[in-house]
């Protein structure tokens, strides 16, 4: 079992290339690479958590989001970028993506 420190999403990986991840043992398999998907719905999950505890999306820039996973480890998400960052590409956002965070109450 591992331990249950917390941990950054793995950085994206280029088509082909298995992930690499530091104090990986010898032999040991990669993880999976992450999708976009995948990132977007941390991040939402993220954002769902703040906004059940806090009632809003108004996140600190470098506010990190600690998510607990099922197996029980923890998951660092920097959470203050993400929506900084989704502000300021809304007009790149699809119609799906924008309700979801709409329905978060985010201020765009």
């Amino acid at each position: 079992m591992r331990d249950a420190s917390p941990r950054p999403l793995a950085l994206p990986c280029r088509p082909g290339r298995p992930c690499a991840q530091a104090g990986q043992e010898p032999g040991e398999k990669p993880p999976a690479c992450r999708t976009q998907a995948y990132k977007w719905a941390v991040n939402l999950r993220a954002a769902r958590q703040f906004h059940a505890r806090e009632g809003g999306l108004q996140v600190p820039r470098q506010h990190v989001e600690e998510l607990t996973e099922p197996d029980g480890t923890v998951t660092e998400v920097k959470l203050g970028q993400f929506v900084d960052n989704t502000r300021r590409r809304a007009a790149k956002l699809n119609q799906d993506r924008r309700q979801e965070l709409g329905a978060l109450g985010m201020r765009w």
